[in-house]
């Protein structure tokens, strides 16, 4: 099992990204290497002053970097040598199980299309958020930013995806889909919306459970939350700022714990030929370490299999 990392990407990095990939390579399981992909050098200079003699860390030189600021189809087109080009080849020519990075959102997308690309018959990939539960269990949302706009077969797609990861990395058995609406009946919401409710309420491989309310996102009324990536966006950021206001009024909940965008580490990109994540602007080495971790988790259930195995039949 090898999982490239971008060293490069994140506001932290390199420092915070190679923290994080010595604190996983000392509990990942034995199985796992690690590939950090970036400036040699420096990236060999982060090892040596954090102290790693990990035989389970290596080093794919990558020359350039693209930052966070910059075009992503200009900026992977101008820098075919940056760590996530490089990151992506390796995916692609399967020399990697997983690729993570917390760098540049757009060109983690734009580089998943060009690379990989989409698996047949998935309309538009999608990002997803994790969601937890009152009851303990772990629920997924999607789209958290891809798509902004979604047409309804696209939405239900998105059933489809989540379901998948769903019952393959959570493990949950006949996973409940709901379709984030602004009301409970049938009828409710936009054009858009209703003619997605009817996609969904006619798809047979779906446990679709109706339309579901803001209020339903942290109950067990559903465990695979569709929506755009608009709303998903509003969502994954709210949720996140819980967590900022309660640490800053000094009040500490195991469950709110949860919220920290630490605790998972990233979000996976659903529906393209491999396995992909994109961490948090600022990854911590915490956070890099969960990614990590969750990068493993999906390269061992075999999700991208299982959900080019979905759209082929």
């Amino acid at each position: 099992m090898r999982i490239a990392l971008d060293a490069m990407g994140g506001d932290f990095a390199p420092d915070a990204i190679v923290q994080g990939a010595i604190l996983a390579s000392h509990n990942l399981p034995e199985d796992a290497e690690i590939v950090l992909i970036g400036q040699e050098e420096v990236v060999r200079e982060c090892l040596q002053k954090h102290g790693s003699t990990s035989s389970r860390i290596s080093i794919v030189a990558a020359s350039q970097v693209i930052h966070m600021g910059e075009h992503p189809t200009k900026a992977l087109t101008q820098k075919p040598d940056s760590s996530i080009s490089k990151g992506y080849q390796l995916l692609k020519l399967k020399d990697v199980d997983a690729f993570c990075s917390a760098g540049n959102t757009g060109a983690m997308l734009v580089g998943a299309m060009f690379s990989v690309k989409a698996v047949e018959g998935v309309l538009r990939p999608a990002i997803v958020g994790f969601v937890p539960k009152l009851n303990g269990s772990t629920g997924i949302f999607l789209d958290v930013g891809a798509n902004a706009e979604c047409k309804p077969e696209v939405l239900e797609q998105f059933g489809e995806l989540g379901s998948v990861y769903a019952i393959n990395v959570l493990e949950i058995e006949n996973p409940k889909v709901g379709l984030m609406n602004l009301g409970e009946e049938e009828g409710k919401g936009t054009v858009i919306l209703q003619a997605a409710h009817q996609l969904l309420k006619n798809n047979k491989s779906l446990n679709f459970i109706g339309n579901i309310e803001g209020r339903d996102l942290f109950n067990d009324k559903a465990d695979v939350i569709v929506c755009d990536g608009y709303i998903g966006n509003v969502i994954l950021k709210l949720s996140e700022s819980i967590y900022d206001i309660l640490l800053s009024k000094n009040i500490a909940d195991p469950y709110f714990d949860k919220f920290n965008y630490e605790a998972v580490g990233g979000s996976p990109i659903l529906g393209i030929n491999g396995n992909a994540i994109i961490g948090h602007g600022v990854s911590s080495p915490t956070a890099t370490c969960n990614m990590l971790h969750l990068a493993y988790q999906m390269a061992k259930s075999g999700i991208t299999e299982q959900i080019q195995k979905t759209f082929s039949a």
